[in-house]
């Protein structure tokens, strides 16, 4: 068999990849260990579309992916359930308003639509917090997507484009000719992007990969009891924290009326059970901000391991060890997000052609410099 590219991994990022590459006219061949798409890492997030600043590389790659999700928006089946709800970081004090003012204005500058709430507009905004908050930001095209769905009608435009899906086979070795499967076939093909989610490192032993480990509830359905998606400001630390386990309000409404809660962060850990201890403190922070989940019912509680990178942003161009070998990977909880966009860069620097945004910060090479300094 042979095709001209090879996206290993059929989660979100690698539905993105082969649905752009493909509507370029590139024939296109997606390998996925499991039976199904988007059922790694994809399935266990929380499909949220937002715009986030913790650095100017970050901010570029989220503002440009948002643009790309709003833009195809339209096209996205019901079942895809893609909401305009938009995002209010929530301030619990004047220190974290300091932190709204900050955000406003960096949005501000660079376009991006945000008004700042006070504890009233607040307060109207979601009646369901608790009283005694200091404001949010509300940054208003932020947006929510089911992404399991989203994920297959990516795969499902590739395959109308001509891309070979090759489900349940797992990839032993990559190298500059192709790709060697787990039974022994060899699929040759011109180029190859790494979008393994978590086990993308396997494939690339250079690869600095953090795997961090999440838990999410989702409730019965309480239409209007959620009406965006609800951050708190000290979100930021605890994610990019990379040594000790960490909790956070994260509130998230879905169109069935359920309400998705997170989020937690654990690290070194493989085991894929409930972590009741961590569980209890995420739903107990859920409830010092929104006290009345208390009397809604949960539905189900999973857990996910999401792909990271020590600096927090992800790999996103050709691999140093290889000619032909392009990495998309390491996006932790903002692969959803990041999707669109990351296919796009890769799609402009296959085609030879000047990617939107700078691509430099989320150069592989720079994993070297990394390494070299410990």
């Amino acid at each position: 068999m042979t095709s001209e590219i090879a996206v290993i991994g059929a989660g979100i990022i690698g539905a993105a990849c082969a649905e752009s590459l493909s509507s370029e006219g590139l024939q296109v061949v997606v390998i996925d260990a499991a039976t199904a798409v988007g059922t790694g890492t994809t399935a266990a997030g929380m499909g949220h579309i937002v715009v986030m600043d913790d650095s100017n590389a970050q901010f570029a790659l989220t503002e440009y992916s948002r643009r790309l999700w709003n833009r195809l928006a339209p096209e996205l089946p019901r079942t895809g359930e893609y909401e305009f709800c938009g995002t209010i970081w929530v301030a619990a004090g004047d220190e974290e308003m300091d932190e709204v003012r900050r955000k406003q204005a960096f949005y501000d500058g660079r376009g991006v639509q945000c008004e700042i709430l006070d504890e009233r507009s607040l307060r109207k905004a979601e009646p369901n917090l608790r009283k005694g908050l200091a404001g949010g930001l509300l940054v208003s095209d932020d947006s929510v997507v089911y992404q399991p769905c989203a994920t297959k009608f990516l795969i499902d435009r590739a395959v109308s484009n001509g891309a070979k899906l090759r489900l349940g086979k797992k990839v032993r070795v990559v190298s500059d000719d192709g790709v060697r499967l787990e039974d022994g076939e060899f699929i040759a093909v011109k180029k190859i992007i790494n979008a393994a989610g978590i086990g993308s490192g396997f494939l690339d032993g250079g690869l600095n990969i953090i795997k961090r480990k999440g838990h999410l509830v989702i409730t019965d359905r309480y239409p209007g009891f959620v009406s965006h998606q609800l951050v708190e400001l000290g979100y930021l630390k605890s994610a990019h924290g990379n040594r000790q386990d960490s909790v956070a309000f994260n509130v998230q409404p879905r169109i069935t009326g359920q309400i998705l809660l997170g989020s937690s962060r654990q690290f070194g850990i493989d085991d894929d059970r409930i972590d009741h201890r961590i569980l209890g403190r995420m739903v107990k922070r859920a409830f010092e901000y929104m006290p009345g989940l208390r009397d809604l019912s949960a539905v189900r509680a999973w857990t996910g391991f999401r792909p990271a990178t020590p600096d927090n942003l992800p790999y996103i161009g050709l691999c140093p060890e290889f000619k032909n070998v392009y990495l998309a990977a390491g996006h932790e909880g903002l692969g959803i997000t990041t999707s669109l966009g990351t296919a796009q860069i890769l799609t402009d620097l296959i085609l030879d052609r000047p990617p939107k945004i700078d691509c430099e910060p989320f150069s592989p090479f720079r994993k070297v410099e990394q390494a070299a300094n410990g």
